[in-house]
């Protein structure tokens, strides 16, 4: 009777001890971001709880592995099933993390005119403290993104200038992001948007600009920190263009 009690009580710390370590891991890759938007921990220690999460991770299955082979009794689907799926998220987040970063160029200035890009004005003042200052990041990065995104370029639309900025305006609205400032007869267009995870704050300026019986567009997406945006500051773009012909209907 002894030796039954012991054994169930094994049995049960055994089960506890693969879903804590599965948790921890969960914890250590979904907690930084929330952590670092709210100031409760520096960048620097929220990504290196990357490493610790897949490194937990994998003891977790381990120990999982362990429990399926030896102690079989210990387990039932459901628990197993958690255990799995805490630890393949704390293991394949960071490592996609890692595969885009690996993937895309280490740049974060983003700009459909690399030649004259748009200037930030209004949203100068806010960027003062930030890592990356306002200026364009120069030529190195004109190449690498020409390289990796050769799909963005100036556009071209036949609308008038004030039906332009309206629709501008209108798509960041759409996009939720925080207008800063809008000058309809410069047709230059300033907002900022903030990453959900993280909360990084990245800002935008679009410039609207007359060509004869064109109007010119341009977008121009940069992060106020970090070297590499993880392709975050391109892919904004693009769904700015998107939802802008969506606006205008085109």
């Amino acid at each position: 009777l002894i030796d039954g009690k012991l054994l169930k009580k094994q049995r049960y710390h055994m089960k506890i001890l693969v879903l804590l370590v599965s948790l921890a891991a969960f914890l250590l890759v979904t907690l930084p971001g929330p952590l670092y938007k709210f100031g409760l921990v520096e960048l620097g220690t929220a990504f290196a709880s990357f490493k610790y999460a897949v490194i937990t991770g994998i003891a977790a299955l381990i120990l999982l592995m362990i429990q399926l082979l030896f102690k079989r009794k210990t387990s039932s689907f459901t628990s197993v099933a958690v255990a799995i799926i805490f630890s393949l998220i704390a293991i394949i987040m960071p490592l996609r993390m890692m595969s885009t970063a690996n993937s895309v160029p280490a740049i974060h200035d983003i700009s459909t005119d690399l030649t004259t890009p748009p200037e930030f004005e209004a949203i100068a003042p806010l960027r003062a403290d930030a890592p990356n200052s306002i200026e364009y990041a120069g030529n190195e990065t004109a190449k690498q993104q020409s390289k990796a995104y050769p799909e963005l370029q100036t556009l071209s639309y036949t609308q008038s200038k004030a039906v332009l900025v309206a629709a501008i305006e209108q798509t960041a609205q759409n996009l939720n992001w925080n207008l800063v400032n809008t000058d309809p007869n410069t047709g230059l267009i300033e907002a900022t948007d903030s990453t959900l995870w993280f909360g990084f704050k990245d800002d935008v300026v679009v410039r609207v600009e007359d060509k004869g019986s064109e109007r010119l567009v341009d977008i121009r997406s940069k992060s106020r920190i970090g070297s590499s945006d993880l392709g975050k500051n391109a892919e904004r773009i693009g769904t700015f263009i998107k939802e802008l012909n969506k606006v205008l209907g085109e």
